[in-house]
Formats: structure tokens, C-alpha cells, sequence
């Protein structure tokens, strides 16, 4: 059995090189939720990202690794509200760097509002 990023030609395994963003990461909080978007600064667990979109509720994604990786599969049913300019997270317990694919699709998910 292969990674889906994994191909295998001739019988020689290759994996696929995934293009990350030099900008965009998600980052989960602990208690404050996940967010897309850019770091600002760092300073131990306090984040702050500019043009931040907070991922409230996604599908097409197994976990926010593959969210990270291949983005969402299901943008409709996605609950993404809008993005802000700037957000400061006091509490940040993981980061994840994002593919150019998991960026456009996530930044492409329709806005969430009531």
C-alpha cells in the first residue's frame, strides 16, 4: 500500500514533492479554535497572523493535517467565516505549514455567516 503521495514506477517508489507556502500555516489553539493564515511574529505560545480566516467547521478532510496538505474536498460544506486582518492567539499548541493546493482551497471556501 502507497501514500497518496507516494507513486511507484518500474517498481521504484517516488514521492511527490508538495509545494508549501512561504506564508500560510494553520494554527490550532487551545481554545480559541484553528485559523489559517500568515505569521506575524512568534513569541513562545502567542501567535499573531495577519489576513487570518478561522476554520470553524471543515469536511473533506480527515484531520488538519490532510486540511494542511490537500485542502478540503467538500468547500460547500465548509464553515469558514471571514477573514480578518489581524488576530493574536495566546494559546497556540500547534502549527502547520500549507501546500499552495491547501491554501487555494481553503481561501477558496465560501464565506460563513448567519
Amino acid at each position: 500500500m502507497t501514500c497518496p503521495n507516494e507513486i511507484e514506477v518500474n517498481g521504484e517508489m517516488y514521492t511527490k514533492k508538495q509545494t508549501v507556502s512561504d506564508k500560510c500555516v494553520i494554527i490550532r489553539t487551545y481554545s480559541a479554535g484553528v485559523f489559517l493564515g500568515e505569521i506575524v511574529s512568534r513569541t513562545g505560545k502567542e501567535v499573531v497572523l495577519k489576513n487570518a480566516r478561522r476554520l470553524w467547521y471543515w469536511d473533506g478532510a480527515a484531520s488538519l493535517s490532510q486540511l494542511a496538505v490537500d485542502g478540503t474536498s467538500n468547500p460547500g460544506n465548509c464553515k469558514f467565516p471571514c477573514e480578518v486582518a489581524e488576530i493574536t492567539l495566546l494559546e497556540t499548541i500547534e502549527i502547520l505549514s500549507c501546500t499552495d493546493k491547501a491554501v487555494e482551497s481553503i481561501r477558496g471556501v465560501p464565506i460563513w455567516k448567519k
